[in-house]
């Protein structure tokens, strides 16, 4: 098999993993970090025999880069800053999830709101979970690509997203109010204070 060039490598998949370290570590670290992944990505290329994916290789040359960061000290620090949620998901990830189509003006800010609850519970989910979920729901990897990214087996992956999956619909009912809107849409408000307690 012929090993894939560098560059190639690079312009295929630079901005596809920014994007992914984004949702997992924040904009602010993740420039940096599909740096630090391609440096690791070209010392590594002479060993690539091809026996996995190359998309599946790249990202978990990222994943494994991003959670070294995750678990240093001085990110723990900052894990829950409001820059760093509020890259974790953006509107058009809800949009995927919900289907595509023009919004109204209210629809728009009852989106964002949503939005931006899923990007904070997102963000307080264990390293692990967020991981599985952002590479599932927000990546689109099948659970095999996914096995493969993590090193786990199939069924730990699977075992893994349903766990992670149930975590976060625990989650956003403890931190949203959800709630179907005039179009029978999904939506959701912030609970207060009041809410939940």
């Amino acid at each position: 098999m012929e090993r894939p060039l560098f560059d190639e490598i690079y312009a295929s998949f630079h901005a596809k993993i920014v994007r992914y370290l984004t949702r997992l570590v924040g904009e602010s670290e993740a420039e940096d970090l599909a740096q630090e992944t391609f440096v690791k990505v070209g010392q590594a290329l002479e060993g690539f025999r091809g026996e996995a994916q190359l998309h599946t290789w790249v990202y978990k040359i990222a994943t494994n880069t991003a959670l070294d960061r995750l678990r240093s000290p001085s990110l723990r620090e900052t894990s829950h800053d409001p820059a760093r949620i509020e890259s974790v998901v953006s509107i058009n990830d809800v949009d995927v999830w919900a289907g595509r189509k023009r919004l109204s003006v209210e629809q728009q800010a009852i989106r964002e709101e949503m939005s931006s609850c899923v990007r904070e519970v997102i963000c307080r989910l264990p390293d692990n979970y967020r991981t599985a979920i952002v590479l599932s729901d927000l990546e689109g990897f099948k659970d095999g690509e996914i096995a493969e990214v993590l090193g786990l087996t199939l069924s730990a992956t699977k075992i893994r997203l349903h766990r992670a999956r149930t975590r976060l619909k625990k989650d956003l009912s403890s931190y949203c109010v959800l709630y179907r809107n005039e179009e029978n849409e999904l939506a959701c408000d912030r609970k207060t204070d009041t809410d939940q307690g």
